[in-house]
């Protein structure tokens, strides 16, 4: 029998308004929501491994010091926030906001995009490297390692509001749970837990692997060409699991929009693991 979802409340923390009744005038009741709290432990944590790394002075880490990682994080923290819900808006909901252009800002309504975020990401730390003299690839190389553990907070995030549910699955399969939010609960259909599915691959699998794979010099771009190719094949293959959006479906040849965005990840991440082969391979010939 499937595992009913358990309701938790979306909000870690309220604040007693009687405590703070001037804050509670001005914008009512203080809550902190479990979401934002996976955000804090995404950014702690790129910053632990960040640090970890120029304390074992690792070879990614070679021209970073923790003033460098405490600006990248900034960048990066706006690069995210801003593209993923920008792309978000783009992607996944372009129609609906057409109309309610008022409501783009709203980030608490919530919908943030991997995707977007990515893209935003890449621009402010572009931005950042080139203020810095640095390559954007020595960048992405020394981060690479520190940010799958972020992803995994944020899909645990998503497990916790029952948000992002699975397609359904057999009632039977030890797996298997009910999200009432589905609006199923009374035909008890039972779902993957895709997004502990993510949490697992996107996150823990991914930073073992892009972890392991950074403790040897590599060419530059190899490690954050991994890391970007395998967040794409995760992704890919998770979709399999997920609910397509409602408003989206399925598109093109019955893949979803997450796995349509995450085919360029892969081509792109695979480019960059063997660019410096190409490069060799095109001198050698000359």
């Amino acid at each position: 029998m499937a595992i009913i979802h358990p309701q938790f409340s979306p909000n870690l923390l309220t604040i007693d308004p009687f405590l703070v009744p001037i804050i509670n005038w001005v914008i009512g009741p203080l809550a902190i929501r479990w979401y934002g709290f996976m955000y804090v432990i995404a950014f702690i944590s790129f910053l632990i491994v960040c640090r970890i790394q120029i304390k074992w002075q690792t070879d990614t880490a070679k021209g970073f010091n923790k003033k460098d990682v405490d600006d990248i994080l900034f960048f990066g923290a706006v690069g995210v926030i801003l593209g993923g819900r920008l792309g978000y808006v783009v992607f996944y909901k372009f129609s609906y906001y057409i109309e309610h252009f008022n409501e783009v800002l709203k980030l608490w309504q919530g919908g943030m995009s991997f995707h977007g975020g990515f893209i935003g990401v890449l621009i402010a730390l572009t931005i950042w490297a080139k203020s810095r003299q640095k390559s954007i690839l020595q960048l992405g190389d020394f981060i690479a390692p520190a940010i799958p553990l972020g992803l995994a907070a944020g899909r645990i995030g998503n497990f916790i509001n029952g948000e992002l549910w699975g397609r359904v699955t057999d009632t039977d399969a030890w797996w298997a749970m009910v999200f009432p939010q589905a609006g199923d609960i009374s035909a008890q259909v039972a779902r993957h837990p895709s997004q502990l599915y993510q949490a697992s691959l996107e996150g823990f699998t991914l930073f073992i692997i892009v972890a392991l794979f950074a403790k040897k010099q590599r060419p530059q771009g190899s490690i954050v060409g991994l890391f970007i190719a395998g967040y794409g094949l995760c992704r890919f293959i998770v979709e399999f699991a997920r609910e397509p959006d409602q408003y989206l479906g399925l598109l093109s040849f019955g893949l979803s929009m997450g796995q349509i965005l995450s085919i360029p990840m892969i081509i792109l991440g695979i480019y960059l693991m063997i660019q410096h082969k190409l490069k060799i391979n095109k001198y050698v010939n000359k």
